[in-house]
């Protein structure tokens, strides 16, 4: 990892806890992907593309909460636009999702 950032650099990302409430496949991305659309509660409702496809079938990430970083300019991925990024950890050169132990209110923000 390259050089250190402050605690204000870390308070800039904004973090949130939202469900996934609709699940695509992704056929024009580059690495299999899907495309998620994520509940953030009063925040709306965000998409984002995931490679997640290798772990995780289609029916157990519908309702699944996830840890997403919201407040990223949003990236066009093939013909998609991606508004946030789903946070995971690398196990096995797959992506394996972060999430709360507990059910957590849509749009909670992580700290």
């Amino acid at each position: 990892m390259e050089g250190n950032i402050t605690f204000e650099d870390f308070l800039k990302l904004d973090m949130r806890i939202g469900t996934i409430i609709e699940i695509n496949d992704f056929p024009k991305a580059r690495k299999p992907a899907y495309q998620l659309k994520i509940d953030f509660g009063s925040l709306g409702i965000k998409n984002s593309s995931a490679q997640i496809t290798n772990l995780y079938t289609k029916e157990e990430l519908l309702n699944k909460q996830v840890i997403s970083v919201i407040n990223f300019k949003p990236r066009q991925i093939a013909n998609f636009m991606s508004e946030c990024l789903v946070l995971g950890v690398y196990k096995d050169n797959n992506v394996v999702l972060l999430q709360a132990s507990e059910t957590i209110k849509n749009g909670t923000q992580v700290n």
